[in-house]
């Protein structure tokens, strides 16, 4: 009995939507093989230069145990019980493993596990930096469309102007402003403070929304700027004549060509702007009172305790590592052009 054309029509539509998964998902494991083999190297070497810091900086557990009047022997006793007294490659070794395990070692000052201590503050500034992302990547989106869209009339200038506006004001003053206006003029959020998600997620989003507005100014304009580039150089681009010739509506030309192939500039942007808010959040804790990455990163620093700067140092580095790699299989996943290896 023979197959009718009605029968195998469904079939082939399987076989097409089954071989098209399969090409979609062997393009991303391309991208995560190559992101890898690109990553680990840069991973590693930066660990290594890390950890050769120690010796530079000249810095001794010692000398913060004991003082600076400490004799040469209570020193090399000291530097003894911490391993400081092995060959250096032995000393990464050793240290590189742990932090492979997730052990960034011991703190200097107080003896405590420096991953615990960077996974306290960690939580808080990944909240409100992620907010920030956020607020930043959907404000920005508006606005760049808004100005691609609009290019050349009063509109794109008025939003070219607010995004160099924002681009130059430090979080600092913005946070400054925001509790002047916001907390204590209209007291519709906390002046400062932290409330973990676990306690409530009302409590929680009140106390992260000051702090990750103000840090997400620089992600608007970075963002609105990228993609306004993007999506006007995408327009002028011979698919898109094609698209009007062919009839199709100016959405349908808009979402299917235009925004998928200028996204690709705006999303580069995001791989550093995710670890640099954490990074970046000093200030910004500072003055809404929070104890977060980046005022333990500072604590560390002024105090000298260099296993906590280092283990500072490589949770950021694999901060920027991890959201890299998300954003280059957002690319393969999303723009054409990064398909085609462009």
């Amino acid at each position: 009995m023979s197959t009718t054309p009605q029968a195998a029509t469904p079939a082939r539509r399987r076989g097409v939507a089954a071989a098209r998964t399969r090409h979609a998902l062997l393009r991303v494991l391309a991208v995560l093989a190559r992101s890898v083999l690109i990553f680990v190297p840069v991973f590693v070497v930066a660990t290594f230069v890390t950890f050769a810091l120690r010796s530079l900086s000249g810095l001794s557990p010692a000398r913060i145990q004991l003082g600076e009047e400490a004799t040469p022997e209570a020193i090399a006793r000291v530097e003894a019980e911490w391993g400081l007294d092995r060959p250096f490659l032995v000393q990464y070794a050793d240290w590189f493993g742990g932090v492979l395990h997730g052990r960034l070692g011991t703190s200097w000052t107080n003896g405590a596990d420096i991953s615990t201590l960077i996974g306290l503050g960690l939580g808080v500034s990944l909240s409100v930096a992620t907010f920030a992302l956020v607020i930043g990547v959907l404000v920005g989106f508006l606005l760049g469309t808004v100005a691609a869209l609009r290019r050349t009339t009063w509109i794109d200038r008025t939003i070219t102007g607010f995004v160099t506006l924002v681009s130059v004001m430090p979080a600092f003053v913005v946070g400054i402003v925001l509790v002047a206006v916001f907390a204590v003029g209209l007291d519709l959020f906390p002046a400062a403070g932290y409330v973990p998600a676990a306690e409530g997620f009302g409590p929680w989003l009140t106390h992260i929304t000051l702090p990750a507005v103000a840090l997400s100014f620089d992600v608007i304009a970075d963002v609105a700027r990228q993609l306004r580039g993007g999506l006007i150089g995408a327009y002028r681009e011979n698919y898109v004549t094609g698209a009007v010739v062919r009839g199709l509506s100016p959405r349908r030309i808009f979402f299917g060509h235009v925004l998928r192939n200028g996204l690709g500039p705006a999303l580069a942007t995001l791989g550093l702007k995710f670890p640099s808010l954490v990074g970046a959040s000093v200030v910004t804790e500072w003055i809404f009172g929070l104890q977060g990455f980046g005022r333990f990163a500072n604590d560390s620093a002024q105090s000298g305790d260099v296993p906590a700067v280092q283990g500072v140092l490589v949770v950021s580095i694999a901060l920027v590592v991890a959201f890299n790699l998300i954003v280059n299989l957002v690319l393969a996943r999303v723009t054409p052009a990064s398909r085609r290896g462009v």
